[in-house]
């Protein structure tokens, strides 16, 4: 198979292109994607407790991560400018690493997948963490974020196989 059959977003002469969604079919489609943030044990604590001096740490984060979905064709080259039925945000905690979890979840009835929403969602919610308690504590770690699940369109169901 030639590579620009492989890669979608490049035409026959390898230039990049944006994908003609146009005869595809609208399908529900959703995608789950996840990531952590690791950090010290002070701002751990302060998030947990609420005492995170610029405010609710996890509810800004939170609204961040649903605003970066609602954007991704602003921020990534050839993604299709995408009309949001659904964007949720979830956090967990991790007492023994100092971790919080991070989890989204992106909806849509389209012709293409929320792969990219759900997994900038992620990123900029973790993103806002690290900005909110930066001046506590600047090692604080963004890491794994990946696609848990996806939904919906021509290819169906993915689902994360677990690391062996």
């Amino acid at each position: 198979m030639a590579e620009n059959q492989l890669f979608s977003h490049f035409d026959a002469t390898g230039k990049a292109r944006m994908v003609d969604v146009s005869q595809k079919s609208e399908t529900e489609r959703q995608a789950i994607a996840a990531g952590s943030i690791t950090m010290s044990s002070l701002v751990y604590g302060m998030i947990r407790q609420g005492t995170v001096q610029k405010g609710d740490v996890l509810g800004v984060a939170r609204i961040a991560g649903i605003m970066a979905a609602k954007k991704v064709d602003q921020l990534i080259p050839l993604c299709h400018p995408l009309a949001i039925t659904a964007a949720d945000l979830a956090f967990s905690f991790n007492d023994e690493q100092c971790t919080i979890n991070v989890e989204a979840t992106v909806s849509i009835t389209g012709r293409t997948g929320v792969e990219m929403e759900a997994l900038t969602a992620v990123s900029v919610a973790a993103l806002t963490i690290y900005d909110m308690c930066k001046a506590v504590d600047k090692n604080m770690v963004i890491s794994d974020i990946r696609l848990l699940q996806k939904s919906g369109g021509k290819s169906g169901l993915f689902v994360r196989t677990p690391a062996v």
